[in-house]
């Protein structure tokens, strides 16, 4: 397989793991995901593992880049919009930012890509105990967002 057509299908795969993570930064995490893909691809023992592979260095990627942006992202995904409602995706997207990029990638790899929590622990290199408690407090800011019981609730009850 040439090396444009191995872009071609790792593109979207990489783009839809960035995206809940990154958020905005999403296209510059899908980017250099890719650039490790390409430096590293011949040193790939097993061809079978190459999404695996490739999902792991994505999500890495990802919270890289967001941290980098310093921007915070919201904590857990609930429900997800329909395809073509778009107030509904903007409003989740909305929520999603406030949590940071380590529970978003929590809740993508645990909610979407529903992976098991000793995998995602691997993935992100942290205890299990962490995933668990990271994706505790992700979908719990993720519901009291989502509500509007957010920030200035907090204020109000001062």
């Amino acid at each position: 397989m040439a090396l444009h057509e191995v872009l071609e299908v790792l593109a979207p795969y990489v783009r839809r793991l960035c995206g809940p993570i990154a958020l905005q930064d999403a296209p510059d995490a899908a980017q250099e995901t890719l650039i490790v893909v390409m430096r590293n691809l011949k040193g790939l023992r097993e061809p079978e593992a190459l999404f695996g592979w490739v999902r792991v260095i994505a999500v890495r990627e990802a919270v890289r880049v967001a941290k980098q942006s310093a921007r915070a992202v919201p904590e857990m995904l609930g429900e997800v919009p329909a395809p073509g409602d778009p107030v509904l995706a903007a409003d989740v997207r909305d929520v999603l930012g406030r949590l940071s990029p380590e529970h978003r990638a929590v809740l993508m790899l645990r909610d979407l890509e529903r992976l098991d929590e000793e995998t995602a622990a691997r993935m992100l290199r942290v205890p299990t105990g962490t995933v668990r408690s990271r994706l505790f407090r992700a979908r719990a800011s993720f519901r009291r967002d989502w509500r509007g019981e957010g920030a200035g609730d907090d204020l109000a009850g001062r």
